[in-house]
């Protein structure tokens, strides 16, 4: 069993920057960030694949959102800038079990953080 903690939301004005930090307590597969906005699907934002070597981005947040390992740390970070007040949702962090499955797919995770929530004022 893998806990997620996360830190890091807030409230921020249109233009401003956070970065969000996800500490895993065991191994971790592949990480991910999601979000979740108030009556709307928890959607895709960001994830690395440490057996691609690679990351992914969601097209409304490729070039101001960017995702980073502190493996020493067990720790993911997603440093988001440029926000706008679209981005305001409860972000979420979650890894896999094993390798395996599409990294920017919510079912390909078995565990999640708690959440949160990031409010961007316009």
């Amino acid at each position: 069993q893998v806990q997620l903690l996360e830190s890091g939301g807030g409230l921020v004005q249109a233009g401003g920057s956070l970065r969000l930090s996800c500490t895993a307590s065991g191994r971790t597969f592949d990480m991910g960030w999601f979000r979740q906005a108030p009556g709307k699907e928890r959607e895709f934002v960001a994830a690395v694949s440490w057996s691609a070597g690679s990351t992914y981005y969601a097209d409304s947040v490729k070039g101001r959102f960017t995702i980073s390992t502190d493996n020493a740390k067990n720790t993911v970070y997603l440093q988001m800038n440029s926000l706008k007040p679209e981005d305001t949702a409860v972000y979420y962090c979650a890894t896999k079990q094993s390798y395996g499955g599409s990294p920017i797919s919510s079912f390909s995770y078995h565990y999640w953080g708690q959440g949160t929530q990031v409010t961007v004022s316009s």
